[in-house]
């Protein structure tokens, strides 16, 4: 394998891991009249609500982790550089940066607008784009 492309194993590894535990978490879903309940408690009597989407959120961010080892084992340094805030930033900072903003937009979307998230996302995703690009 050329030096160039050792980075193929690390993200086949890291994407195949987060499919098989989403595909156990799916397994693991409780049913409620005989239909899959997407929202309902995966730990019966727990202390906290960890359902579906609870879970898949943290294991998103786990892969966002992930995902950003595995670029800065293809291509060390993080790649400082200085944006539209004009102080110096890293691939890690800037996706802390997008990580704060999207909770920040998801709490102001659900505060002003409805409990529909989805347009929140989406923006979220926009404004991680531009994060990512420009500062």
């Amino acid at each position: 394998m050329t030096p160039t492309r050792r980075w193929q194993i690390p993200l086949v590894s890291v994407l195949v891991v987060y499919a098989l535990a989403v595909w156990l978490l799916m397994t693991q879903l409780p049913q409620r009249d005989g239909q899959i309940d997407f929202f309902g408690s995966l730990v019966p009597g727990g202390w906290m609500a960890w359902s579906f989407p609870t879970a898949l959120f943290f294991l998103t961010i786990f892969l966002l982790l992930a995902l950003m080892a595995v670029w800065e084992y293809a291509r060390p340094g993080g790649h400082p550089r200085v944006g539209i805030l004009r102080f110096e930033t890293t691939r890690g900072d800037r996706l802390f940066i997008s990580l704060l903003g999207a909770a920040f937009i998801h709490l102001a979307w659900l505060g002003l607008v409805s409990s529909n998230l989805w347009w929140a996302l989406a923006l979220s995703v926009v404004y991680a784009i531009g994060v990512f690009r420009y500062v």
